[in-house]
C-alpha cells in the first residue's frame, strides 16, 4: 500500500514551525507496512490544497493531510476535500451539539459561531468524531480508488486519530500482521552501524531493516509481514538475535524505551541514587532524567556550572585544574563529578563539560566533550570530540553521558577516551 502525506498551513512553508507531524506519521505508517513514497507541504489556498491533494491521489493509494480543519477562515481543508470531491458541504447536527457540549465543558456558554464550520462535512465523506479538540477529521473515498484522510494540524489530536482510527484501518485493509522492534543504540554514528549489519539490510525483504539516525543515538527497525502476530514475531526474533549480536554494547534497548527512561529503570532496580553536574549542557540531562516518571525515587539533584567559579564555588573543582588543564578537560570533569556526589550525597555523580562552539572555551576547540563518572566501584572519564553545530555538540554530550553511566549501571565495560564520533 503506498501513501502520501499532504501537510496544510502557510506557517510550514514560512519556517514558523517544524513538520513534525509528517515525521510521526510517516514513521507510524511505515510500522504498519504502508510505504509513504511523498510529502508535500501546501499553504493556505483553496485551489493549490486541491491540485496538492489531486497529485497525491494519481500515486497513492491513501492521502493523508494534515491542518486546515480549525473554525477560522483560513482553516479550508474541509472545502478544499469537498472541492476536490465536486460535492456540497452537509452541516451534521450530532457535530453541532458535540461542539457545543465540548465548549460547556470548557466553562464557555456561548459559543463562536465560526466554529460551526466545524460540523460541515463533505456529502459523501465521512467523520471522525474528535475526541480532545473540536476539530472533526474526514474520510473520503474517490472515484479513482484513492482515499483521504484529514486529520487536525495539532499533534495531539492528529495522534489521536491516527492511533485510534486510521491506523488501524490500514492496517485491517494490508491483510496479514505487521509487527516491529526497535533496537535503540548509543555511543556509535550511523554509517558505523550499517557497516556492521550491511549484509543484513541488503539481503532481507521480510522482514525489512530500516537505520532512524539522530544526534547520538540510531534506532535499528526491524519490520514483518505475517499471517499472524506469532509467525511475525518468528520472522522477526532471529534478525533482532543477529543484530544484538553484532552491536553488542551498543544496543541500550529493545523495548523502544528512550535512554534516559533506561537510566531511570537501571538505577531503580539497584536503588542507585545520581547526582549530575552540568557545564556544556545546561541543565539538559537532568531535564531528561527527571521528565522520566518515577525518577523523584533515584535522581538527588543537578548543579549546572557554566563557569569557573562556580565550578570552583559549588563542586570545589580546585584552581590548580581550572588554570592549569582547564574548565574542558578530564580533570575537571573528575573533580565535577566527585563534586556532585560529595555535595548532595548521591550514590553515584556524573558530570559534563566541553566546548560547544562555534568558540573555542578553555583551550579546548569547539566540539571536545569530557563526561565523568564518580561512585564507589567507578572512577571513570571520557573525552571525545563531535564536529557540528552547538545543539548536536549538546545533545552528543548528553548521550554520551547517560550511555556512560548505562554501561555502568549493566556492568557493560565503559568507553575509552580516544574515540572519536
Amino acid at each position: 500500500m503506498r501513501a502520501e502525506i499532504v501537510a496544510v498551513g502557510t506557517e510550514l512553508l514560512l519556517g514558523q514551525i517544524a513538520n513534525t507531524n509528517a515525521r510521526w506519521m510517516s514513521e507510524s505508517l511505515a510500522a504498519i507496512g504502508v510505504d509513504v513514497l511523498h510529502h508535500q507541504v501546501v499553504g493556505d489556498n483553496l485551489e493549490r490544497i486541491v491540485d496538492a491533494m489531486r497529485l497525491a491521489s494519481t500515486r497513492a493509494d491513501v492521502v493523508v493531510v494534515t491542518g486546515g480543519l480549525g473554525p477560522t477562515q483560513d482553516d479550508i481543508t474541509r472545502d478544499a476535500v469537498g472541492a476536490l470531491l465536486g460535492v456540497p458541504m452537509t452541516r451534521h447536527p450530532e457535530l453541532e451539539e458535540m461542539l457545543r457540549d465540548k465548549f460547556r465543558s470548557f466553562g464557555r456558554s456561548e459559543m463562536p459561531e465560526s466554529n460551526l464550520r466545524q460540523a460541515d462535512v463533505p456529502e459523501s465523506a465521512r467523520y471522525i468524531p474528535p475526541k480532545r479538540g473540536t476539530a472533526p477529521g474526514l474520510v473520503a473515498e474517490l472515484p479513482a480508488g484513492a482515499r483521504i484522510y484529514a486529520v487536525p494540524g495539532v499533534p495531539e489530536e492528529m495522534v489521536e486519530m491516527m492511533e485510534g482510527t486510521i491506523l488501524t484501518e490500514l492496517a485491517s485493509a494490508a491483510g496479514g500482521v505487521v509487527r516491529s522492534r526497535v533496537l535503540r543504540c548509543a555511543g556509535i554514528g550511523e554509517s558505523a552501524l550499517a557497516e556492521r549489519v550491511d549484509d543484513l539490510f541488503s539481503g532481507s525483504t521480510n522482514p525489512t531493516i530500516a537505520f532512524l539516525a539522530s544526534s547520538g543515538e540510531v534506532k535499528v527497525r526491524i519490520t514483518a509481514k505475517a499471517p499472524t502476530t506469532k509467525e511475525a514475531d518468528e520472522l522477526i526474533e532471529p534478525v533482532a538475535e543477529e543484530v544484538r549480536r553484532r552491536l553488542g554494547d551498543e544496543v541500550f534497548t529493545s523495548e523502544d524505551e528512550s535512554l534516559e527512561q533506561t537510566v531511570v529503570r537501571l538505577l531503580a532496580a539497584s536503588g542507585t541514587t545520581l547526582a549530575c553536574a552540568e557545564s556544556i549542557t545546561g541543565g539538559g540531562v537532568g531535564a531528561r532524567i527527571t521528565g522520566v516518571p518515577g525518577a523523584s525515587e533515584v535522581f538527588v539533584a543537578s548543579a549546572v556550572v557554566y563557569t569557573e567559579g562556580a565550578k570552583e564555588g559549588v563542586l570545589g573543582v580546585s584552581p590548580r585544574t581550572l588554570e592549569g588543564p582547564g574548565p574542558v578537560s578530564e580533570e575537571c570533569a573528575r573533580e565535577m563529578a566527585a563534586g556532585a556526589r560529595r555535595v548532595f550525597g548521591s550514590d553515584l555523580g556524573l558530570s559534563l563539560t566541553g566546548a560547544a562552539g562555534p568558540d573555542s572555551h578553555g583551550g579546548a576547540a569547539p566540539g571536545t566533550i569530557w563526561v565523568a563518572l564518580e561512585g564507589t566501584d567507578v572512577a571513570h572519564a571520557r573525552g571525545f570530540y563531535v564536529p557540528g553545530e552547538r545543539d548536536r555538540v549538546r545533545r552528543w554530550a548528553e548521550q554520551a553521558a547517560l550511555d556512560l553511566l548505562r554501561r555502568h549501571l549493566e556492568g557493560r565495560p565503559l568507553p575509552a577516551s580516544d574515540r572519536l564520533i
